[in-house]
């Protein structure tokens, strides 16, 4: 279980792909951000970096000093992908004599292909290539092989997809409260780079450029951030809850032709524990037709029905709030947008929910999709009308087995 942050990393319809071509005439596709001189025309002796080690350890993940410079120079070499940074890789490679690199992905990373500052010519290639470039090197007795960097793709699809680093749920600190919340694009994003580091963070690297390529939440976070500052422009009188249930309740989690978001680890459907509501959507963000707002007291009572001490939730509130020892407190009333439940038994579990029409006078209908016929929920009313500045109560339900299980529902239908 990987612990969640509130928004999560999805692609961009952008790569930089490279190529790896090997002697039994196999290419493979992987992607590289390296500008320099090319490989020599042919095809050059490739050997696992495993071979040319004395430390069975570390000698595959290329680490620094692990490598025999004779059995290196003038080769491609393969590392695998984790235990060091992928560019110090190739700096270890490099310092050895080898004339390139292939970055073999561990199954943990599925077919992501993140873009690297390497400073020789080398790419990351995915899982299944990686099966495939194991076994060549390791059976055929003369094993060769090339990197061709290709430079930048445009409209790739499927896109976005989850990416394999994302961070995942179920919450581990509180998980009646489904997270994330949504994903942004966050792999292989142009950004503006300080002239006082290298690109590629290596001491040794006397490149400087004024833009680079990163990827991380440091990257879908402020594509968040903007998002929300033009819906707190358009609504300057939303409290933030107000505009994260704009973002999320507009989210995408289907392609344009209505198939499920993919995770790129396991290039399988995605689920809410991975994408939350979905892919953030500037287009409808604007008009969200519903939202589910809180106040500073909901939180204050939340906190409460977590146990926090008076003197903890004074840290956090900045002001002297105290729970009232006669109240019940439940963390299902915090009118978050979304939720799961962890169920114990064939038992029923109700969730109520408040909802604000921003959208006019209306009528809203409920859509319940369910993944199983193990789980029944049903959303009371099913139809929401509104008239112009009106709230509306809807109350979800379900029964189901010993399992966690998130309930994706929305209301749909705006017809105001």
């Amino acid at each position: 279980m990987v612990k969640s942050t509130p928004n999560s990393v999805g692609t961009i319809d952008c790569d930089f792909p490279a190529l790896a071509s090997f002697g039994n005439g196999e290419n493979y596709t992987g992607a590289s951000l390296f500008k320099g001189e090319a490989l020599p025309a042919q095809l050059l002796p490739f050997v696992r970096a495993g071979k040319a080690s004395n430390n069975a350890t570390y000698g595959k993940y290329c680490f620094p000093e692990t490598l025999t410079p004779e059995r290196i120079k003038g080769k491609i070499f393969m590392c695998e992908e984790g235990g060091n940074d992928n560019v110090e890789k190739g700096e270890v490679v490099k310092a050895a004599g080898g004339l390139g690199m292939i970055i073999a992905n561990v199954p943990d990373y599925g077919e992501e292909l993140l873009g690297y500052a390497f400073n020789l010519p080398a790419t990351t290639v995915g899982r299944k290539a990686s099966d495939i470039i194991r076994h060549y090197v390791m059976t055929d007795p003369n094993p060769t092989a090339s990197v061709v960097i290709q430079g930048t793709a445009v409209n790739v699809q499927p896109s976005p997809v989850l990416a394999a680093f994302s961070s995942l749920g179920p919450n581990s600190i509180t998980p009646n409260i489904l997270k994330p919340d949504l994903i942004a694009p966050g792999v292989n994003i142009l950004a503006a780079w300080t002239g006082a580091v290298e690109p590629s963070g290596l001491a040794s690297d006397t490149r400087r450029v004024e833009f680079n390529i990163i990827s991380g939440t440091s990257m879908s976070c402020p594509h968040v951030s903007g998002l929300a500052a033009l819906l707190k422009s358009v609504h300057p009188k939303w409290s933030p809850a107000a505009i994260r249930s704009a973002l999320m309740t507009t989210a995408c989690n289907t392609y344009s032709d209505r198939q499920p978001l993919l995770d790129i680890a396991t290039v399988e459907p995605s689920t809410p524990f991975g994408h939350g509501a979905g892919h953030v959507s500037p287009t409808t963000v604007i008009s969200p037709g519903l939202i589910y707002d809180l106040t500073t007291q909901d939180y204050i009572d939340f906190l409460c029905a977590l146990n926090y001490k008076s003197s903890q939730i004074t840290k956090v509130s900045r002001g002297s709030y105290a729970c009232d020892s006669n109240k019940t407190y439940s963390v299902t009333d915090l009118n978050y947008l979304s939720f799961a439940v962890n169920v114990e038994g064939s038992n029923t579990y109700k969730y109520t929910r408040t909802v604000t029409s921003v959208g006019g006078a209306g009528s809203y209908s409920v859509k319940v999709i369910s993944e199983t016929t193990a789980v029944k929920i049903s959303v009371e009313p099913p139809v929401l009308t509104f008239k112009e500045g009106l709230t509306a109560l809807a109350a979800s339900s379900g029964q189901m087995g010993n399992t966690w299980w998130p309930v994706p529902w929305r209301l749909a239908g705006h017809s105001g």
